[in-house]
């Protein structure tokens, strides 16, 4: 499934749901919609049951595990079937939910939001060879060897993040705003000194990252062998969903592209990644716990931030991030 968080107005307020993202623009409204289904199967309390099983809260629908996700592609499952027996345009009577509310909106008439807004915690990889070196060469500093022992992060600002179609507002104290490109991969399930042939098992789905970094006070604070702090505390964008791994496809040969307002800037793929996902993955359990909706970023693909470029971004600019079997994670460059 292609799972978002997503605000909708009413007439009494509006509302965050989560929802299943269909081919034809729609979301399915996973809450309502399992009530819906419970109902239709005779339970005489369907709320309660959606409450534990599909809430309208991504976070706690992923800490569910298996079981959730389970539920709620069955009442995906019905929703579908009802659209299919009386056709679209006629659905939408009897795809109430048991208090009349709405199973299916339209994408362009909800608000999208970080599809993991409160992630458990943030943290951000460096695992491509190519950017690794590019990196240090621009800092003037000899690549250390320990990268290639075991892959290297940092632990970012959780409370920073954004979504599709958010803006990024620039930091004050920056003249050299960059991007990255990236993937993000959500933890599913809680584990400590997991075994890196295990690992699969705790993996949720991935989504879009874009790394924003104002590079000038980057170097500053990374040159006294501290940081990124405040080079990167000040927004991350993730989405525009999470992508489950049943149906992302094969998650270690993804295609990237990076552009800005239209033109390609960056591209590369995943499988250029020195460790992989399961080393990532094995490597922070060490000693550790991991625990579902931590979120574990892939690092920059080679060239693909305007460091590495000699480019820059600017106010007003729209950065996009595609990544195959994802899709687009769009924001505007805002300066107050």
């Amino acid at each position: 499934m292609k799972l978002a968080s997503f605000q909708v107005q009413t007439r009494v307020g509006r509302f965050t749901r989560i929802g299943a993202v269909q081919p034809d623009d729609t979301i399915i409204d996973l809450s309502s919609a399992y009530a819906a289904l419970k109902a239709h199967e005779g339970e005489p309390q369907p709320y309660r049951l959606m409450e534990a099983l599909t809430p309208p809260d991504m976070k706690r629908f992923i800490e569910g595990g298996n079981t959730a996700l389970k539920e709620a592609q069955r009442a995906v499952n019905y929703v579908l079937e009802k659209l299919a027996k009386v056709g679209a345009q006629h659905a939408v009577p009897l795809l109430e939910g048991p208090q009349g509310e709405s199973l299916v909106f339209s994408v362009s008439d909800v608000i999208l939001l970080p599809p993991l807004p409160h992630p458990n915690s943030l943290r951000d990889f460096i695992l491509f060879e190519g950017h690794f070196r590019r990196s240090y060469d621009a800092m003037g500093i000899e690549p250390p060897e320990a990268w290639y022992k075991m892959p290297i992060y940092y632990k970012g600002n959780a409370a920073a993040i954004i979504g599709h179609g958010q803006d990024l507002i620039w930091p004050s104290y920056t003249e050299k705003l960059d991007y990255e490109l990236e993937i993000a991969l959500i933890v599913g399930k809680e584990g400590r000194n997991i075994r890196r042939e295990d690992a699969e098992e705790y993996i949720f789905g991935f989504s879009c990252l874009n790394d924003y970094s104002a590079r000038d006070i980057q170097m500053e604070e990374m040159s006294v062998r501290l940081g990124p702090a405040k080079g990167k505390d000040f927004g991350t964008a993730i989405g525009p969903w999470i992508v489950t791994k049943d149906e992302i496809g094969d998650y270690h040969n993804l295609n990237m592209i990076a552009r800005v307002n239209g033109e390609v800037w960056s591209q590369g793929n995943c499988r250029d990644m020195y460790h992989s996902w399961e080393r990532m993955i094995q490597h922070v359990s060490m000693e550790e716990t991991l625990y579902p909706t931590d979120v574990l970023g892939s690092g920059t693909a080679t060239r693909g931030c305007g460091l590495e470029i000699g480019r820059w971004l600017k106010p007003g600019d729209v950065m996009e991030l595609e990544i195959e079997n994802i899709g687009v994670l769009r924001n505007r460059i805002v300066r107050r």
